[in-house]
């Protein structure tokens, strides 16, 4: 008898099928909405990186100082992109003062002799670079991306230090600006190299930044001191010119405080790569890394094709479904996926996967309604974009599964949370919704965080939001961030604002109900934009959905800079 054939097929196939047909009309109507609203994003963008605009930068250029960006034009290597975070940052945030386009620095990932470094530069035409509330906060978070991935730190500093009117909320708490300096004696202990270059004025408690950091360099013309002329002059009567005080010549042949004075910004910003080229090379994290080439093992799939993946206005996503696969299709190495029990707990999506070669465990909300046999035998449909206790389950322990593997996660978001309702809550709903939060909460690999949709209520915990430290938290154009949907929301908050008035004794017409409904609903919408959270730093990005995978190739690099992964330890799960 001969022996049967055990292995009749032995290639694996675990290429994601594609049924999107970017030519159809849904698919046009979505694509030209979603395009739009990337230009309306970029035109926004444009303003924001002129600072504080032509007079101001003619200001710093009369002083032969060059302005943050052409800093950084010169600082990073020829032909490589700068990954800017926090952009929106303090977007239509202190009108009353002017405003203070992307809160007066610019901080992002950037390739310095070969290196990807954070990069925090203070934007001198924006107030002289002084510091507003969010600054310090837009400072702070980069510093935390830089100390959770150990990611070597370039300051470039010009500031004029605390923005005095909003003293309050800039100096004494926990996240603001003593944190900053805080930070770098905790980077500096942990090993991270922080270099500062001083090309303008540092004073007051910012001096301490530059010296806290292992290399100072100052330009000539700058100054570096507790307390400028004025100051010294009303606080003790002495009067000193400012390059006496703490100019380039006296800290490098005085007080012994900067280690490289140059002339100007441009051989500042030279040697500063120079010393940035000698700097030794750690461990690198122990996450799989396959070698990559990226026309071979490029996606399947176009990824301007997600321009026409979801519906730009929010009320019509909300009942136009799509298949998440599509997404993943589009970002992983060869839209390849392994997919974890994939005809269990179907409204979420768990699989493996690669992304520029790295390992990567994918979870993501499906959108489109999927059948489900109960426990008790009982056939329903699962509304997409909702989790529930077996979707929870699932994915529970397959971010369990991924700490003990080591391997990073990755987060999709479009959801709009648990679901509720007697059925929901006899299945244990919130048994399984609290495993999840607990795997996410305890989870030690790197987490990478995307919002394409919605992020709702309580599915915005469960999904890695920004409570649960992802590494990094991306955003589509299209994402909406809440408590719950605008519609939702809208109602619930008219019907307790009636309430109110009738309580006072005044009872509304059907009209006026429909223009307070109207209000609150702008208010909330407003309010539920993705540049509204980019502006208080919910967010880390609003990225071009074509350049998903390239935002998630950069951050899985900066995670993989970090060879440190604690043990996994989940704790008490409710069973």
């Amino acid at each position: 008898m001969s022996a049967p054939n055990l292995n009749p097929d032995p290639k694996l196939n675990t290429t994601l099928p594609s049924k999107l047909d970017p030519n159809s009309s849904r698919a046009r109507s979505n694509a030209m909405g979603m395009m739009a609203l990337v230009a309306s994003i970029r035109e926004q963008e444009a303003q924001v990186r002129e600072g504080g605009g032509a007079k101001a930068i003619e200001s710093q250029h009369a002083k032969k100082r060059l302005t943050a960006r052409e800093r950084l034009n010169l600082l990073l290597d020829p032909e490589t992109e700068f990954f800017e975070l926090s952009l929106f940052a303090a977007f239509g945030m202190y009108e009353e003062w002017g405003g203070a386009p992307s809160a007066g620095t610019v901080t992002g990932l950037g390739r310095v002799a070969g290196r990807l470094c954070m990069i925090i530069a203070n934007d001198a035409t924006v107030k002289a670079g002084a510091f507003f509330p969010m600054t310090a906060k837009k400072v702070i978070r980069a510093q935390t991306i830089a100390m959770e991935n150990r990611i070597p730190t370039l300051y470039l500093v010009d500031s004029a230090g605390v923005f005095l009117p909003l003293q309050e909320d800039v100096f004494p708490d926990q996240d603001d600006f003593g944190r900053i300096f805080r930070n770098n004696a905790v980077m500096s202990a942990m090993g991270i190299p922080q270099m500062t270059a001083i090309m303008g004025m540092c004073v007051a408690g910012g001096a301490y930044l530059p010296v806290m950091t292992d290399h100072v360099l100052m330009t000539e013309g700058s100054g570096l001191f507790l307390a400028g002329p004025a100051l010294v002059q009303a606080a003790i009567g002495q009067k000193y010119s400012a390059e006496e005080l703490g100019g380039a010549t006296m800290h490098a042949e005085i007080s012994g405080t900067v280690d490289f004075k140059e002339p100007n910004d441009h051989l500042c910003i030279a040697r500063l790569r120079s010393l940035v080229a000698k700097i030794g090379h750690s461990q690198r994290a122990p996450f799989d890394r396959t070698p990559f080439d990226r026309e071979k093992d490029a996606p399947k799939y176009a990824a301007s094709d997600l321009y026409s993946l979801l519906d730009s206005d929010p009320a019509r996503a909300a009942v136009n479904s799509y298949d998440t696969h599509e997404l993943i299709a589009r970002i992983t190495d060869r839209s390849e996926f392994d997919e974890y029990r994939p005809d269990y707990g179907r409204t979420l999506i768990c699989g493996y996967a690669r992304i520029g070669g790295c390992a990567v465990g994918i979870v993501a909300n499906q959108k489109t309604s999927q059948p489900q046999t109960s426990h008790t035998g009982e056939k329903r449909i699962e509304f997409g974009g909702v989790i529930y206790a077996e979707s929870a389950e699932k994915a529970a322990r397959f971010i369990m599964d991924c700490n003990q593997n080591l391997v990073p996660l990755i987060f999709l978001h479009d959801v709009n949370g648990f679901m509720v309702g007697r059925d929901a809550e006899w299945s244990g709903i919130i048994r399984a919704g609290a495993k999840m939060v607990t795997a996410v909460s305890n989870s030690t690999v790197p987490k990478i965080s995307v919002i394409v949709g919605g992020s709702f209520g309580a599915g915005n915990y469960a999904m890695c939001g920004k409570a649960y430290d992802p590494r990094f938290i991306f955003a589509w154009p299209t994402a909406r961030y809440a408590v719950m949907s605008g519609a939702s929301a809208a109602n619930t908050l008219v019907e307790i604002k009636i309430k109110q008035l009738e309580r006072g004794g005044k009872k509304l017409s059907d009209e006026e109900k429909q223009e307070l409904l109207a209000s609150i609903k702008a208010t909330y919408e407003e309010q539920t934009d993705c540049r509204y959270a980019a502006a208080r730093l919910w967010v880390d990005a609003i990225i071009d959905p074509a350049k998903t995978r390239e935002a998630l190739m950069m951050a899985l690099e900066a995670a993989s800079l970090n060879p440190d992964v604690p043990k996994f330890n989940v704790g008490i799960l409710q069973t």
